[in-house]
């Protein structure tokens, strides 16, 4: 990120959104400094801002490097989507990173957004994908949680999926959400943490008191 100073917040973030040529309401900055001068003279506010092209500019720039290092040619597609960046590779063995179950893949996602989050210093929704492997797997893990869900509404028997990276949790909270009797929660730390999808009976209706009777 890059820091600027004016006499005011006001002056700094219009000199940021200047430089980045944006609005100052798609700006997030954070004051670094502040100097309070005798009579008003000398008092000058110092912060670190950016914008959403920003991110994306410095995702380029990360994986670029990143796979620069390792000898690996891929092309590279970043959409911006509800604040946040999918970012989709392409390469000439795509099965290597992706890797068994998707490991690979996972501890790529781990390593950009912990480099995201530490330059921008807030967290950032950020999902690398490599030749729309996810959206496959996000459909395959819809059709197992609903079959799943299934089977606890009739069993009554709480079921608990396998561990899973936080991006594939989430999809199987959103499509069970609303399902009659079933709730999901997520268990455990770090590469154990897992969905479990329970059984929550209807509550029974409460009953009315009885009338007392009306005594003459």
């Amino acid at each position: 990120m890059k820091n600027y100073t004016g006499k005011t917040l006001e002056e700094a973030l219009q000199a940021a959104a200047a430089d980045k040529n944006c609005a100052v309401e798609d700006l997030t900055y954070f004051v670094t400094e502040e100097k309070k001068g005798l009579l008003g003279i000398g008092t000058s506010v110092s912060v670190d801002a950016y914008c959403l092209d920003d991110v994306k500019e410095f995702l380029f720039d990360y994986l670029g490097n990143f796979f620069m290092g390792i000898d690996c040619d891929l092309e590279a597609a970043i959409e911006e989507k509800n604040g946040g960046f999918i970012v989709n590779l392409n390469a000439d063995n795509n099965a290597v990173l992706i890797g068994r179950m998707g490991k690979t893949l996972a501890a790529l996602n781990t390593v950009v957004r912990g480099a995201v989050n530490a330059e921008f210093k807030k967290r950032i929704d950020v999902l690398v994908d490599v030749n729309h492997y996810k959206d496959d797997r996000y459909r395959k893990l819809i059709s197992m949680a609903k079959r799943t869900a299934k089977q606890v509404q009739r069993s009554h028997v709480d079921a608990e999926l396998d561990p899973m990276p936080n991006d594939e949790r989430k999809v199987i909270h959103k499509a069970l959400n609303e399902w009659h009797n079933i709730r999901t929660e997520s268990f455990g730390e770090g590469l154990g943490r897992h969905v479990c999808i329970k059984y929550v009976p209807d509550e029974e209706p409460e009953e009315e008191p009885a009338e007392e009777p009306v005594q003459e």
